[in-house]
């Protein structure tokens, strides 16, 4: 029991030794609008997903991505706008939500590229390197989501920036604070290994059109 209890203490400090580390390493990178402006040939803008409601409506938390993306686009820190998200089934699809609500705030559809695999916040940066060939970018989520996602960045050799897309209060935040740790740890591994996405496929260049990431 007593060499039981010792590797579940270790576990637990591996596991919290992680997360301060993500935390640290990347909290300069994090930026303000302001701050973002002095930015100089962003790749794109790159706009995780999340949760779309039954109703095709995006959830506040992805509403709220998608406001700060636009206003970073409207400021011209990157001519395009990457939306990353999950479209893994044929009645889900969170990328044509976040291209729809994007073109409604006045952005061309041809700046606007689409991901339609991003089924992870590991796969949605890996794939933004490996198909979109980003090479600089800033990335839009809320705060606690930005450390996890600039330290995949950062290990797969992405130059990145965060801008954070809290807003407001969310409900349930307590539960994604603790999933959190977890997904610090799974995604540091994952990093760590270069573990390939689910899907890869063809290149598409950003500064080519994002209309050829339309269905």
């Amino acid at each position: 029991m007593i060499v039981v209890g010792i590797f579940l203490l270790l576990g637990v400090i591996f596991t919290l030794e992680i997360n301060v580390y993500e935390v640290q390493s990347t909290k300069d990178q994090i930026l303000t609008l302001e701050e973002a402006k002095n930015l100089q040939d962003v790749d794109a803008i790159l706009v995780l997903g999340c949760q779309v409601r039954s109703d095709g409506t995006p959830s506040a938390m992805l509403e709220d991505r998608l406001k700060v993306g636009i206003s970073l686009y409207q400021n011209g820190i990157s001519p395009n706008l990457l939306v990353s998200g999950d479209h893994g089934r044929k009645n889900y699809n969170e990328v044509q939500v976040m291209k729809d609500y994007a073109i409604k705030a006045g952005i061309l559809s041809d700046s606007i590229y689409m991901d339609h695999a991003g089924f992870s916040t590991y796969e949605s940066i890996y794939r933004a390197k490996d198909l979109f060939l980003a090479e600089k970018v800033v990335i839009v989520t809320q705060s606690y989501h930005l450390y996890r996602a600039l330290h995949i960045a950062n290990a797969l050799g992405i130059e990145a920036y965060g801008v954070s897309a809290d807003l407001r209060s969310y409900a349930g935040q307590f539960k994604r604070e603790i999933r959190e740790v977890l997904a610090r740890d799974k995604d540091f591994v994952l990093s760590l290994l270069k573990v390939k996405p689910t899907y890869l496929g063809d290149e598409i260049p950003l500064f080519t059109s994002g209309d050829a990431t339309n269905d």
